[in-house]
């Protein structure tokens, strides 16, 4: 069966495993002070151009999001989070769990305007129960986000100067950050990225290795104590060197980015098969998520040859799902989909 399901269904791209091969037999320190991780943390603060950035290495992304946004927030604050956004549906309320509250603001393409995010924090001002509520303590934004749409950089600069108006960290999930950074017709840079926000993570698993987020505070700013946060909240590996090893290898030679184009580069015919075979997008992406609207009937007969992933019911009678491409995705892969739409 052809799989489109998602980005990180395979392992780890060959150059990536290789490296783990290679430097299976090693004696290394343990929990992240191995000399791969530092050579990848020293890449990375190249990549975003920030020499004095404080880097952490974590296994995925819930558990990413998580330790960020409990170790960065007060006692009573909550985050800010799109209506779609991942903290807010999909990670079974694991914010929650950590005693903080996930305030939901109206999305526009799967991202917070300005707009939306200056009237939540002005409606907080205005109540007269504030007193007894969470206070809006960090944003949240992913990019790309859950739609696979992208910020602008007027966007990202535009949340930014509330945030810092406010005194408010900005934290990007990056889970696909590498898409968004090789995508065609963005004008956003890891470095602007960084100048942006308050924290960001750069995604690894869904763009190329077996598993681990690389968590950048671009200033130096992580919370105090912020190791023992990740060793509290479970996250902290043993054997950091499994994720510092990939990040190492992902951030030579620019490999982080010449997988996440070649997805890219498929996921830009993908659109024009999908359109050839007259399929109706959900909304425009340019990324390697696309969202297409089935009929039900539709969904059930491809799906016994293709395997895709459910998001949504777009009415009674129609659902949306997403085609997905990866560093995986062949071109003998699109012509088979093609023969099969």
């Amino acid at each position: 069966m052809l799989n489109f399901s998602s980005d990180y269904t395979n392992g780890a791209h060959p150059d990536v495993l290789q490296r783990l091969v290679e430097t299976n037999g090693e004696i290394l320190t343990t929990y992240g002070s191995d000399r791969y991780t530092e050579a990848a943390k020293t890449k990375i603060r190249a990549a975003c151009s920030c020499p004095d950035a404080d880097i952490y290495f974590l296994a995925g992304g819930t558990q990413t999001n998580l330790t960020v946004i409990s170790g960065m927030l007060g006692l009573c604050a909550g985050v800010i989070a799109a209506d779609t956004g991942h903290i807010a549906l999909h990670e079974a309320g694991a914010i929650e769990y950590t005693g903080h509250k996930v305030m939901t603001v109206p999305q526009h393409e799967g991202k917070i305007t300005a707009e939306a995010l200056s009237a939540c924090l002005a409606a907080f001002d205005a109540d007269e129960n504030r007193t007894h509520m969470p206070y809006p303590g960090m944003v949240y934004i992913s990019h790309p986000t859950e739609y696979g749409t992208l910020y602008s950089l007027a966007e990202l600069e535009a949340l930014s100067a509330i945030c810092r108006a406010r005194e408010i960290p900005l934290f990007l999930d990056g889970a696909r950050l590498g898409y968004g950074l090789a995508s065609r017709r963005t004008d956003v840079t890891m470095a602007d990225i960084a100048r942006l926000c308050d924290v960001f993570y750069i995604g690894g698993t869904k763009v190329g290795a077996l598993c681990g987020e690389a968590v950048v505070f671009p200033r130096g700013n992580a919370p105090r104590h912020f190791f023992t946060m990740v060793k509290q909240h479970g996250a902290l590996l043993a054997k950091g060197r499994l994720v510092g090893v990939q990040f190492d290898a992902l951030f030579t030679d620019g490999l982080y980015l010449t997988i996440s184009r070649h997805a890219i580069d498929l996921a830009e015919e993908l659109k024009v098969i999908l359109r050839e075979k007259g399929y109706r997008f959900f909304m425009e992406t340019d990324t390697n998520q696309q969202f297409v609207i089935l009929q039900n009937g539709q969904y059930a007969a491809l799906s016994e040859k293709v395997a895709l992933s459910y998001w949504e019911a777009y009415d009674e009678h129609h659902t949306v799902v997403r085609f997905a491409t990866s560093w995986s995705t062949t071109e003998e892969d699109l012509a088979a989909l093609r023969e099969i739409l």
